[in-house]
């Protein structure tokens, strides 16, 4: 048995949770930049606004329906997450943090009533963090996933699914007629693992619910799709196919891009921008315990405004493969350098390591690094200073220190991201504790 717990509209209700005044009002969180909704509130949904509406499109519900805009906080959302998942780990003995806002819990041999169980823990997280959250349990991961939206339907479209289903819906529990009513109510575009155009494609098959998909032969699946389509399928008919991932394995690749709140013409900040990536990219490395052989730089302006138009990138092999900071740092300032085109307003750039390989992996070849001393022959070795930043930056937040060649830190940066309405990081910056008066 599976549980997924999710946050309901997660980033927005972080918000809320220190903001009461935002209850009951539609609101949305903007993307880097102010670009675009990226949450909504289930109020701001009922406004017709769609996942990854433009805001230059929906800003007139400021004025006509009281919509609030936010810009992301992502510090903020990163520490409530982790507060929630602390919480969610109670409802059993294993976990696998899905994404930010959802967690898989295993619930083999938890005994006893698991829906009881699960409003505990919920009303926990609730009262504890005040993020309202949603609980699916079923026998497999895809059915827990389906019975979590299932269970979010039935509480904010009341009539749509039986009430007792709202926010705890364990689909293993439903009698089998129940069950099929259920399935049979749900479009199979709904299931996880089935993206639009193989949902399109099922529809025209006459595959147009999840029962329907759950009576599939797996076979025909695997046939006419895929291997992963064969999988959904037995998932469905409650043979697990997708285990638990408790440590999931180390990227191949690891990118930090941005888009700036402004266009770049000069390379300074350009460089700038660059090695602070470098330098993200480089504590991500560090943290799953690979070196980079390859770093890859870019930057392009936008094709949505006027002008000239310029997309350029570089690879740029490293001698050693390494993760320290300041190697992957001069690295990405030396190919923005090489590749850079004065005349341009570049709107985003970007570095990502490749050809990543296990720290443990020794190359021996003749020594060409510059020595730190004379008559030394022993390469500079800097791991003790990466661990030291790491450790600072994890408890003072990202930047506290770095690069010199990333420029001056805040919101003066010329290559910052523009945040508006960004809110207060509440529960990670000193200055921003709420403070109650009396």
């Amino acid at each position: 048995m599976y549980a997924l717990v999710d946050g309901n509209n997660f980033y927005v209700s972080c918000e809320r949770v220190f903001q009461p005044s935002l209850n009951g009002r539609p609101v949305i969180v903007l993307s880097n930049n102010d670009g675009c909704a990226i949450a909504r509130s289930n109020e701001a949904k009922e406004l017709g606004i769609k996942m990854g509406a433009p805001w230059f499109q929906i800003r007139h519900l400021e004025r006509e329906a009281g919509l609030v805009a936010l810009s992301a906080n992502f510090t903020l959302y990163g520490d409530m997450s982790d507060r929630m998942m602390s919480l969610a780990a109670g409802l059993g003995p294993t976990q696998e943090i899905y994404s930010i806002d959802e967690s898989f819990i295993g619930l083999q041999g938890v005994r006893g009533d698991l829906v009881g169980r699960s409003h505990k823990i919920r009303s926990r997280i609730l009262q504890w963090t005040g993020i309202p959250t949603c609980i699916g349990i079923a026998p497999t991961k895809t059915m827990a996933k389906l019975a979590n939206h299932i269970g979010k339907t039935a509480e904010r479209k009341p009539g749509s699914y039986p009430q007792e289903l709202a926010q705890i819906c364990n689909l293993a529990a439903l009698p089998a007629q129940d069950l099929d009513d259920v399935l049979a109510a749900t479009g199979v575009g709904e299931v996880w693992g089935v993206g639009p155009r193989i949902a399109k494609q099922l529809q025209e098959g006459g595959i147009k619910t999840v029962l329907d998909l759950t009576r599939m032969d797996p076979a025909t699946a695997r046939r006419g799709w895929s291997v992963t389509l064969e999988k959904t399928v037995r998932e469905l008919q409650g043979l697990p196919c997708i285990e638990l991932d408790d440590a999931p394995g180390p990227k191949q690749q690891i990118a930090c891009t941005r888009s700036f709140g402004k266009p770049m013409h000069e390379l300074r900040p350009l460089v700038e921008a660059v090695t602070e990536f470098a330098g993200r990219a480089a504590e991500k490395l560090r943290k799953q315990h690979s070196l980079a052989t390859e770093l890859l730089v870019f930057m392009h302006t936008s094709p949505h405004r006027p002008g000239a138009q310029c997309s350029r990138s570089v690879v740029v092999p490293l001698r050693r493969p390494t993760d320290d900071t300041l190697a992957l740092a001069k690295a990405a300032a030396d190919g923005m350098r090489y590749m850079y085109v004065p005349g341009f307003q570049f709107i985003k750039a970007g570095v990502m390591l490749m050809d990543l390989q296990p720290a443990g992996f020794l190359q021996r070849e003749l020594d060409l690094e510059p020595v730190v001393r004379e008559n030394e022959s022993t390469p500079r070795d800097r791991s003790r200073l990466m661990t030291a930043m790491d450790a600072i930056n994890g408890r003072f937040g990202k930047g506290t220190v770095h690069s010199a060649a990333t420029g001056q830190t805040g919101p003066k940066r010329e290559w910052g991201m523009k945040q508006a309405r960004l809110t207060p990081q509440y529960t990670t910056r000193l200055e921003d504790v709420p403070v109650v008066r009396a």
